[in-house]
């Protein structure tokens, strides 16, 4: 497995919708692309980050690569980012993360 984790400001007023957007795009990665998803998380900060799973850096690449189908969310989600920070890769040494229970005891 290998792990993507994008950090990025985000313009005041355009978290909401940057959040669909990002929603959005994740659920075209795992319908066409094998993406394992994707988590969206706010830091202390109130910076955006995500945690973006995958099979390989090659499936990741073509989701990067393929003509984009709703170009109005990428470019409201382009628009929405201040800053993006460096992207963190990480390459799986033991992956033991889960689904969490329906009904926790």
């Amino acid at each position: 497995m290998f792990v993507a984790i994008y950090r990025m400001k985000i313009r005041p007023g355009h978290e909401e919708q940057y959040a669909r957007d990002w929603a959005a795009a994740t659920q075209v990665a795992i319908d066409d692309f094998g993406s394992g998803g994707s988590s969206l998380f706010r830091d202390q900060n109130g910076d955006f980050v995500a945690i973006a799973r995958w099979r390989s850096r090659e499936d990741r690449q073509a989701f990067f690569d393929r003509p984009q189908t709703d170009l109005a969310a990428f470019e409201r989600r382009k628009a929405a980012v201040l800053e993006s920070l460096p992207t963190i890769e990480l390459d799986s040494v033991e992956d033991l993360w889960t689904a969490f229970p329906l009904n926790p005891a």
